[in-house]
């Protein structure tokens, strides 16, 4: 009985660990400066449908785990509004961890912020914003009437709260 559990916690382990990448060839990037996100449609961290409104200024997309985590920090120091109140939305990717810890603690883990958080989670919707950018850092969409004016990343709190402000 004791290896019978243990062989299905490896099974599913490995499903969760298994390599779910976007077929390059259908890969179209979002995130360039010109191109409309008034199709960007997200649920947040409790499952709430999220859209672009026409006064959304700043679209901050987080790709790797410590860039989520260094945004989130800075969010939690921040009031509750902090984010709404500068018209911006946060996005956290995080269709790169393995499907059981994605269900099992980070997606569980994001509730406890009290910012909003919208989260991508399927692989084949976050490649198109991955693609073309520079996913280690902070990436910070200008956003005018659903078009994207400018494209600026960062790495640090610091860097964050300022293009911000």
């Amino acid at each position: 009985m004791k290896h019978m559990i243990l062989a299905v916690v490896a099974a599913l382990f490995f499903l969760g660990c298994s390599d779910k990448s976007a077929d390059d060839a259908n890969v179209e990037a979002q995130l360039i400066k010109g191109k409309s996100l008034e199709q960007l449609k997200l649920n947040d961290q409790f499952d709430k449908p999220h859209t672009l409104d026409a006064g959304t200024k700043k679209v901050i997309f987080a790709f790797t785990k410590d860039m989520g985590h260094l945004s989130n920090d800075f969010f939690a120091t921040q009031k509750p509004d902090y984010l709404a109140k500068r018209n911006a939305l946060f996005v956290a990717d995080v269709s790169q961890a393995p499907s059981i810890i994605r269900s099992m603690f980070v997606l569980p883990g994001l509730k406890d912020f009290k910012h909003t958080v919208l989260v991508l989670i399927e692989d084949t919707d976050s490649a198109n914003y991955r693609a073309e950018t520079d996913f280690e850092k902070v990436l910070i969409a200008d956003v005018d009437n659903f078009i994207i004016t400018n494209i600026a990343y960062v790495s640090t709190a610091e860097e964050l709260q300022q293009a911000l402000q």
